[in-house]
Parts: structure tokens; sequence; C-alpha cells
């Protein structure tokens, strides 16, 4: 249905709970290098990679290689300086969901690149910095799948 990107992640918990995630939605997961850890963390594993043969894991040397993976998608960056909320656009099929690092988010070229409307932002209250990655994936993963009907998802017995 659509692809999440974690650009250059830190924290391995927080990956590994996008992994999970990853699994239930239905969401392909890339992941852009430099990781902060190795893929094999055991916080890692604990996390979400006993999850990870449900779901499928790119790993991209850089930036550009997972540009070129992903050529002719729509990429929906998600950042504290978007100027546009999550909730407000239409998701479609095939929406590439793109995030920073936990540290220092998106760098300013990769969102300059972006059309303003693509660069969204998740609200927060004044004087906070940012949502916890993990969280503000799945706040944006859930409301792509809710948009689309959570097409694929378990119905209720």
């Amino acid at each position: 249905m659509f692809d999440i990107v974690l650009f250059q992640p830190e924290i391995p918990p927080n990956t590994g709970n996008v992994i999970r995630l990853s699994a239930n939605c239905g969401a392909r997961l890339h992941l852009v290098k430099p990781l902060g850890f190795e893929i094999s963390d055991r916080t890692l594993a604990r996390a979400g990679l006993d999850y990870h043969d449900l779901t499928h894991v790119s790993i991209h040397e850089d930036w550009q290689s997972c540009l070129i993976a992903l050529a002719g998608r729509r990429i929906l960056a998600f950042s504290t300086r978007g100027r546009r909320r999550y909730d407000q656009v239409r998701y479609r099929h095939g929406d590439v969901l793109l995030f920073g690092r936990e540290t220092s988010g998106l760098p300013d070229e990769v969102l300059a690149a972006l059309p303003p409307d693509q660069r969204l932002r998740i609200p927060m209250r004044p004087a906070n910095r940012s949502i916890n990655l993990s969280n503000a994936v799945a706040l944006a993963a859930y409301e792509a799948w809710r948009q689309h009907d959570f097409a694929g998802a378990l119905e209720p017995c």
C-alpha cells in the first residue's frame, strides 16, 4: 500500500517499533544509512526484529539510493518545519512517508527538494520540540491506512 522511510535513524527501539508497525499495517520499510546502530542490536531485536519476517525491510546506502528505489513515487516528508497538517492530506496508494533522525529531523536539502505541500507536520503544543519518532510514524501510517479503509486488515470475528 505505502512505504515508510526512516532517514538515518539513531535509536534502535524506535526502529524496532517501526518494523513491528510496518508489519501490522502492511507497509514496506526503508532504512537510509548511516544507521545509529547495528541491525542486529539487541534492543532493535527486542522491539521488533521478531516481526522482521512479516514485513519488507530495505536498507539503502544513502539517500540517493533510496530515491532511485522509490522513483516516481510521491514523497511526503514529516517535519516540525512542515506547514501542512498530516491529516489534511489525501494519501494515495504508493505514497512514501519520510521521517528524519530522532535528534535533528530531516536535513534542509532533503526538505527543500520537495514541494511545500508535501512537507507535513503533526500538531503539538507550543514549546515542545518533537514527537517520538515511532509515535510520529504510527500517527501518519494509520491515518494513511484509515483513508484506505484499513485495506487488508483482519476483520473481527
